[in-house]
């Protein structure tokens, strides 16, 4: 029963993985001439990509920036108190 399950799949394999090749091209075919199943979309994924690099780089920005004005308020509480000759 091993070695019939064993051979099966041995032998049944590479006739299942001969699919047929698809037809290649002789020359060159400018994209514009290419059915529309064949063009990537390349420009919408582009312009979303970039989109989104550059969402992220303000956000960081705007991040950084909230936080070294906290910090900053810190250190001028901290100077004047320092000042004041109190302590917090």
């Amino acid at each position: 029963m091993r070695l019939a399950v064993l051979l099966i799949l041995l032998l049944g394999t590479p006739v299942m993985a001969q699919q047929p090749q698809p037809q290649q091209q002789d020359e060159f075919v400018p994209v514009s001439q290419l059915p529309a199943q064949d063009q990537l979309p390349a420009a919408p994924l582009l312009v979303t990509a970039y989109a989104f690099v550059w969402i992220a780089f303000f956000a960081y920005v705007a991040s950084v920036a909230r936080r070294l004005s906290s910090v900053q308020r810190e250190v001028e509480r901290l100077d004047s108190d320092i000042k004041r000759g109190t302590r917090g």
